[in-house]
């Protein structure tokens, strides 16, 4: 990241925290970077005799499935709409403190339990193959009963293979709770990290090929940049070992003891990437 890239970010929270002076805890603002040019909502609903999947228009759409014995998965990408999110808080009965980190977009990884719901923040990053740069960007995923939430800043595939195991019935997610879809989703962060980290690796063996046969001080300068995105991604991986570590360990009970194998699955997977 340039440094004038890092003055303008710099610049444009000190703005946005400044709008926020004075207001009362829990005041609804969006805070980050619009990344979407509308929000798109949809659900999910699948247990082991079938699933339903629709995007829908209105946010009130989807507060009919909250009783359902059925597992269901709302989706919003985009977070700049402040009363959708308010919606959500008001129906669910959510603290106004976690809406409050869902539209502040540079939250660090956390987990917060609830009692009657988990709240957690992770960052999702993916690797511009163009600009040859990593992107960032915050997800939010509440577990509460039968339901998880997910509140992503733009529009991404990421979970796209998580929805082909739903609608093509792979594996045991179907047979599972909504604790097995917080875990599909989490793993699917997680294997992204990695699928970055495998990335800029091979980008920075062939600037090393380049800089063998084309010595040039622009190709040295950028395997160090490339070397020092990698050290970031590994710290990155810390805070995320923490959290899936407090999953793993069961110490809440909307986590059934069945799930928490593997979540210890994806704790060594990262305990060990984040010292390779």
């Amino acid at each position: 990241m340039s440094q004038g890239s890092k003055v303008f970010i710099m610049s444009f929270f000190s703005n946005m925290i400044s709008k926020k002076a004075g207001m009362p805890p829990g005041t609804l603002i969006h805070i980050g970077e619009r990344k979407a040019d509308f929000v798109r909502l949809s659900i999910l609903n699948y247990d082991e005799k079938g699933y339903e999947e629709k995007e829908i228009k209105t946010i009130d759409e989807c507060f009919s499935y909250k009783d359902k014995p059925s597992v269901t998965w709302i989706n919003i990408d985009g977070l700049h709409d402040v009363d959708i999110i308010a919606k959500i808080g008001n129906e669910f009965n959510f603290h106004p403190l976690i809406m409050e980190d869902i539209l502040h977009t540079n939250q660090r990884p956390k987990i917060d339990d609830f009692d009657s719901y988990l709240f957690i923040v992770l960052r999702m990053l993916y690797y511009d193959h163009v600009e040859n740069e990593i992107i960032s960007e915050q997800l939010s995923l509440i577990l509460w009963n039968n339901l998880v939430i997910s509140f992503q800043e733009s529009t991404g595939d990421i979970f796209e293979p998580v929805k082909e195991r739903i609608r093509k019935d792979k594996g045991r997610i179907r047979k599972m709770g909504a604790d097995f879809l917080l875990y599909a989703l989490v793993d699917a962060v997680v294997d992204n990290y990695l699928i970055v980290l495998e990335n800029i690796n091979e980008r920075v063996e062939e600037l090393e090929e380049e800089l063998i046969s084309r010595p040039e001080p622009r190709t040295l300068e950028s395997i160090h940049n490339f070397k020092r995105e990698l050290i970031f991604l590994k710290k990155s991986l810390w805070p995320l070992r923490d959290l899936i570590g407090t999953l793993e360990k069961g110490e809440t009970e909307l986590i059934q003891e069945k799930t928490t194998v593997f979540f210890k699955d994806v704790y060594e997977y990262v305990y060990q990437s984040s010292y390779d």
